[in-house]
């Protein structure tokens, strides 16, 4: 047995508090949805890239996602790491006792043996941390990311969980900062393009959905967003056979309150979709907390 296998990986985090839900995220499974497995991965996709970018990681790299903050994780070796996503109060506690305050995307070292602790972000909702090298934990059917809905990947860091490092790529960050806007704490307006259902219901249903703001429900999770709102009218009754479905379908169940597909959302489902959002701006869906409201437009399908 190697020295390293004997006495843990040299390069880690330790998490001593996980916060209300923090998973290990990469940018998902792909090409297995005829197995019944999605794609999962980061929430916010462009935040995890950003992440990994600012470290010369592979954009593909391993990353904590960490939903309203709350985590705290002790290095093991010297490494670096950034944050992205939410903005959140970060800092840094050094061996010494000495403490500082950690920037938001930018990249910040984390000396061997000292702790980092994430307060609660004021507005977003997930926030991704990158460490250069990223998070190795095996691979599950060629992802580390953690799917909630199915169970796979990784377990969900508990306090004493260790998370090894892999090894520091050859290029190094070209850059200490990305000034990139924060998420939007009013309403977010969402671009949709009509859904493959969307004549299940009403003439006027499209329309309703996009009057008025629906508020995001606290029974928001990585699979959906449950929102609350105008009630979208069926013109049909009946059953649909499943069929399959993408992140940013607008499933409408019979209470008719539609339900936002986010990462973890099933393969498959037989309620009709009335519109999709457009794939640019399921990142800016996946920053949206229970309580903000959220305005859907109709907008042409160019991207």
């Amino acid at each position: 047995m190697s020295e390293q296998a004997v006495s843990g990986p040299r390069r880690a985090l330790v998490v001593l508090a996980p916060g209300p839900l923090t998973t290990v995220q990469d940018l998902g499974r792909r090409r297995h949805s005829h197995l019944g497995v999605g794609r999962s991965g980061a929430a916010d996709r462009s935040a995890l890239r950003l992440a990994n970018r600012l470290l010369a990681n592979p954009e593909n790299a391993a990353c904590l996602e960490i939903t309203l903050g709350g985590l705290k994780v002790r290095a093991v070796g010297d490494l670096l790491v950034t944050l992205t996503g939410a903005p959140c109060p970060a800092t840094v506690t050094l061996p010494d006792g000495r403490t500082r305050g950690a920037g938001h995307a930018s990249v910040e070292r984390l000396p061997d043996g000292a702790t980092l602790r994430l307060g609660v972000p004021p507005r977003g909702l997930r926030t991704y941390l990158a460490v250069r090298g990223g998070i190795d934990v095996p691979e599950v059917l060629g992802s580390r990311s953690t799917d909630l809905l199915s169970g796979l990947g990784p377990e969900r860091p508990a306090p004493g969980s260790v998370l090894p490092v892999g090894p520091a790529p050859a290029a190094f960050p070209v850059t200490d900062f990305a000034p990139v806007p924060e998420p939007e704490a009013g309403v977010l307006v969402l671009d949709v393009i009509p859904g493959p259902r969307h004549d299940w219901f009403t003439p006027g249903a499209l329309a309703a959905l996009c009057a008025e703001p629906y508020e995001v429900t606290p029974h928001s999770d990585r699979v959906g967003m449950r929102l609350r709102g105008p009630r979208l009218e069926r013109a049909r009754d009946g059953e649909l056979p499943s069929e399959g479905m993408v992140p940013g379908a607008l499933q409408v169940p019979p209470s008719g309150q539609p339900t936002l597909f986010l990462a973890d959302h099933p393969v498959t489902g037989g309620y009709p979709v009335i519109a999709v959002v457009r794939d640019h701006h399921v990142d800016r869906a996946a920053q949206a907390r229970p309580g903000q409201h959220v305005r859907f437009r109709v907008a042409g399908a160019t991207r």
